[in-house]
């Protein structure tokens, strides 16, 4: 029973977490492509992977009858987690290799200027800056080998948000409780 709920709730909200974000990245496709390097939309991608896995450890709690140890709280989490990056990072592969190719390069050169802007800010060397640019040419950094890569970063820190989670989450013992 507890783990049927922990897998369904996981699955059900990494579901809803994954068309989200697709949903945003979608928006930002159609309304302007310097969405796609704006912090706040990074922000903004960061914290639907704090609060669609809230309300689903709220709710797996609640259906658990408040007893929702560390282990079950961070499975739950990391499952939702990994759900809807999959979807996600899915998405992505698909609209930047297949529906629109071309909008890589166009996202390469808003990240390109980007980066020369911030760098000049931070007084950042012209041969440092120029290797950067050049490195960052190379890659593609929307090609799906780096889109895996990058999902594998991200899980990785989702693994350390979801830890985190998991503590806060996880049902009291009766030894903490007294």
């Amino acid at each position: 029973m507890v783990q049927e709920t922990i897998k369904k709730n996981g699955v059900t909200y990494g579901i809803i977490t994954g068309i989200i974000l697709a949903l945003i990245t979608t928006i930002m496709y159609v309304v302007d492509l310097e969405l796609f390097i704006a912090w706040w939309t990074t922000l903004l991608s960061f914290s639907i992977f704090i609060i669609v896995p809230a309300v689903m450890l709220v709710k797996t709690k609640s259906e658990l009858n408040d007893n929702l140890p560390f282990k079950e709280a961070f499975t739950a989490y990391f499952i939702t987690a990994l759900v809807g990056l999959l979807i996600s990072v899915g998405y992505k592969m698909v609209l930047f290799n297949i529906i629109d190719p071309s909008i890589k390069e166009t996202l390469l050169d808003l990240t390109v200027k980007y980066l020369k802007s911030t760098s000049q800010k931070f007084g950042v060397p012209a041969s440092s800056l120029n290797e950067m640019i050049s490195n960052l040419r190379k890659t593609d950094p929307f090609s799906i080998i780096e889109q895996l890569k990058g999902a594998v970063v991200s899980l990785f820190f989702c693994g350390i948000l979801g830890l985190i989670m998991a503590a806060f989450f996880k049902s009291k013992t009766t030894s903490q409780v007294n």
